[in-house]
């Protein structure tokens, strides 16, 4: 095998991955709060090629050899956390972040031993539901049925004949339905968490995220921080607003370009392995 056959094929793979992540791309371009994910590729190997002493001529200025490459390969796939345009909804269980922010919401998983836990993870969908409890009251939760987390680490619960009203902040006041003149009730307030490291969360499927296992809170804190309490908004540059759901920051028309870029590399390789093959086949059928 030669070494455009070597270049062509390491650099299909690579460009067959780009491909699947502008295809997970546009797929979600209609999905609440997704966020898309760019590709980083670098040279598999780069060396020089040697050339004879007879290539050096009089007022030659570049040394002798030329760099020869061995394709590429792709090295990190990370999140855009670009904001998206806001769409209102009037629904008071529909949130949408402003800045490079993140719900919290605590997902079930499998431990070693069989068991069910709650584990948390990370998410832009502000697409909530509320939910019954056993007490009778409702906890606020995502369209999967996860639950959101608050600041003191429970669930949000909104007493049944209450209606919440968010604040920038993520603080929840319940309004009475049957007496509007009553004092509100402090219901908590949702934890928002800023993201410092992107390329560092996981995929955790459903628009959700997570942190590498086995990590340490030391380390995490080097990836997200807390937002609250005490939010900052001129500082943190993140708010929360009510009765409005963030869309998919993803561009379809600048995803459809870079597919068709994708496609034209693909047909330049398959090209060189095609002619590749030919010299190759001519080789063999030379006779002495």
């Amino acid at each position: 095998m030669n070494n455009s056959m070597i270049n062509s094929s390491v650099s299909m793979h690579s460009l067959q991955q780009k491909l699947d992540i502008l295809s997970n791309n546009i797929a979600n371009v209609n999905t609440n709060g997704f966020k898309k994910k760019e590709a980083s590729f670098e040279d598999v190997l780069t060396n020089v090629k040697a050339q004879p002493e007879g290539f050096r001529q009089q007022g030659r200025f570049s040394p002798l050899g030329f760099n020869q490459g061995w394709g590429s390969k792709l090295v990190q796939i990370q999140t855009n956390l670009a904001q998206g345009p806001m769409q209102s909804t009037g629904n008071v269980t529909d949130f949408a972040i402003q800045g490079d922010g993140l719900f919290e919401v605590m997902i079930s998983k499998l431990d070693a031993n069989g068991n069910s836990v709650l584990q948390p993870a990370w998410t832009r969908n502000g697409a909530f539901d509320l939910s019954p409890d056993a007490n009778g009251d409702t906890v606020l939760t995502t369209k999967g049925g996860h639950l959101v987390t608050g600041t003191d680490g429970n669930p949000i619960r909104i007493p049944a004949g209450f209606r919440p009203v968010v604040e920038q902040d993520g603080s929840i006041k319940g309004y009475s339905e049957q007496d509007p003149s009553a004092e509100p009730l402090n219901l908590g307030q949702i934890k928002l968490v800023r993201v410092v490291r992107p390329q560092l969360l996981q995929d955790a499927g459903d628009n959700l995220y997570a942190l590498p296992a086995g990590i340490t809170e030391a380390e995490k804190a080097n990836i997200l921080q807390n937002v609250n309490p005490g939010l900052d908004t001129s500082n943190n540059r993140v708010t929360l607003m009510q009765g409005y759901l963030e869309q998919s920051n993803v561009t379809l028309a600048d995803e459809m370009t870079d597919l068709v870029m994708v496609q034209r590399a693909l047909q330049l390789n398959s090209r060189a392995i095609t002619s590749s093959d030919q010299m190759m086949n001519i080789a063999n059928n030379l006779r002495a």
